[in-house]
């Protein structure tokens, strides 16, 4: 037989766990909310580093479409330069004369061309240090007139295309044994060096 006391506490025991069930249940759910969220975060980081990506692909496509019809165009220029060095200018012939500046007037609007759509020669100077990024080392010569590993003589002007190499400039390189002096490597210090000449 059931007293009034021994169903309040059925009643409590049962009310326990009750509150022992639901205290589970919610922090069953808040694990799988936080579960949920953490996985929506990677889903979106990763969406985003995707459009980023493709959007970092479809500049270069862009930017670079141009490289293998530029390479195509620079034995053109090539050509046309080759054609430059030979054309008599002072020829007495007027019909000569025309041609060769038709030859200038044509490699200047090339090089132009090339220039407007980023493809920028790159042409060392005599002296200036060789830089295998920008240069390809065709042979070495002893020089007495430059110091070792500098340029000597560009025997084919490079490009680069948006700071790509397209064509490196193939270089003569000055060999160890050359007792050329070393020449300044900016045009600040060769401005520096010769005003020390002239206050001497």
């Amino acid at each position: 037989m059931s007293t009034p006391e021994n169903e309040s506490a059925a009643a409590e025991a049962g009310g326990e766990g009750q509150s022992t069930v639901e205290n589970d249940a919610l922090a069953a759910l808040n694990a799988e909310v936080a579960a949920l969220k953490d996985q929506a975060l990677r889903y979106a980081a990763e969406a985003e580093n995707t459009k980023r990506r493709a959007e970092r692909e479809i500049n270069d496509a862009r930017a670079y479409a141009i490289q293998k019809f530029a390479r195509d165009l620079l034995g053109v220029a090539d050509n046309l330069a080759r054609a430059l060095q030979h054309a008599p200018k002072d020829a007495e012939d007027q019909l000569t004369r025309n041609l060769a500046i038709g030859l200038e007037m044509t490699q200047k609007d090339l090089l132009n061309a090339f220039d407007r759509n980023g493809l920028k020669s790159i042409s060392p100077a005599a002296g200036e240090k060789f830089d295998p990024h920008l240069h390809q080392a065709m042979m070495e010569q002893t020089s007495d007139s430059v110091a070792p590993g500098m340029v000597i003589q560009v025997l084919q002007t490079g490009y680069d295309l948006f700071g790509r190499i397209v064509r490196p400039a193939m270089v003569i390189v000055a060999a160890k044994d050359s007792t050329g002096g070393a020449t300044a490597s900016s045009p600040r210090e060769a401005m520096a060096d010769e005003d020390v000449q002239r206050s001497n």
